[in-house]
């Protein structure tokens, strides 16, 4: 691996995707691809939504520059294309949720026909477990359309899906760097580069949002990488390792979809109640919210990098620590449900009994 083209690589991507915005946010006023203001939404005039090209022509040529000897990278590629067919015909016509299950289905598809597959875990105790052929793919799949509409799911706040999709490929990356997982190296770099340009124009105030095309495709490759990657790793743990890192759009998806169970409401369609939404019906302005889900993004990326370094028994009770603090906090905003606090009752609870002993 030469350092030198990899920081090159970087560069590029990082230029070239701040400066496909431009002409993609004229392109995308001019031909309609523009979110407008609605109850659900915080912002208060119509925005371009095509900011997710502007990252896949970034790392595009990043790509181009590294031309990097990837095993399998045309499927890849391949996928992340169907992908960004899906994600432009949603910012156009916002189509139904089941055609872009089917596209994000068919793009996982050509990923897993190249053999790209979560084929083996590893556990504690019980050690690597190997699958076979078909809960191998089915995994995988679970796995790949999950991330990519969970990263969907928190793209709510400007600079919020690529900001912790960042702290998440840097994760990645420094563990990839560590174990000398070079494909990942190359795809990590040029898309974490790709993510810091858009940033440039998506941060409070946004000029621009990145849209379903850039959510999927983020998604998708933060997915993909993984499976390359982490889901390969012989060491304790490896099966929670991107669980970890990907906590913040994994844990705000489980709780929309337990919500929405619990209140009657259709899976399916979107609401105000997630994680970030939250935060600000609580009082935090648009920026320190951001900025919040950013501190979460990298605690838990930390804990990640420390699982495959340093003793588990430490990093299994730290992590478990955090996902309490988060079911806490969580409860605290109101992400669950009005009225759905089951560990702060049980605190309550357990309080008023210690001070009842107390007193006899």
């Amino acid at each position: 691996m030469n350092t030198t083209q990899l920081v090159i690589a970087f560069f590029i991507t990082l230029i070239s995707t701040v400066l496909f915005v431009y002409p993609i946010k004229k392109f995308a006023v001019r031909f309609g691809f523009l979110d407008h203001p609605a109850e659900r939404k915080i912002h208060k005039k119509a925005t371009p939504r095509l900011g997710g090209l502007a990252i896949f022509l970034g790392v595009a040529i990043g790509l181009l520059y590294l031309r990097p000897s990837i095993p399998d990278f045309l499927p890849i590629i391949g996928g992340a294309f169907v992908i960004m067919i899906v994600g432009l015909l949603d910012d156009k016509y916002q189509i139904r949720p089941i055609i872009k299950l089917t596209g994000q289905l068919a793009a996982t598809g050509i990923v897993i026909s190249a053999g790209i597959v979560i084929d083996k875990l590893t556990l504690p105790i019980l050690g690597t477990i190997e699958f076979n052929s078909f809960f191998a793919i089915f995994i995988t799949v679970i796995w790949i359309v999950g991330v990519t509409n969970a990263i969907n799911l928190i793209d709510g706040l400007d600079g919020l899906a690529s900001g912790v999709t960042t702290i998440g490929l840097i994760s990645i990356l420094i563990m990839a760097i560590s174990d000398a997982q070079f494909a990942v190296i190359y795809l990590a770099t040029v898309l974490i580069a790709g993510n810091i340009g858009f940033l440039f124009h998506n941060f409070y105030p946004a000029k621009i949002y990145m849209g379903d095309t850039g959510s999927m495709f983020l998604g998708y490759s933060i997915a993909v990488i993984s499976t390359l990657g982490l889901f390969k790793n012989v060491t304790l743990f490896s099966f929670i390792i991107p669980i970890i890192i990907l906590a913040i759009p994994i844990f705000d998806t489980l709780f929309a979809i337990v919500r929405r169970i619990i209140n009657g409401d259709n899976i399916m369609l979107p609401d105000k109640k997630h994680i970030h939404y939250q935060l600000l019906a609580a009082g935090f302005s648009h920026r320190t919210t951001v900025l919040i889900m950013y501190g979460f993004a990298a605690l838990f990326g930390t804990i990640a990098i420390l699982f495959s370094r340093v003793s588990t028994g430490i990093t299994f009770l730290l992590t478990l620590a955090l996902l309490v603090l988060l079911q806490i906090f969580a409860e605290l905003v109101g992400v669950i449900g009005k009225g759905k606090t089951p560990l702060l009752k049980m605190m309550k609870k357990t309080y008023h009994k210690v001070k009842l002993n107390a007193k006899l």
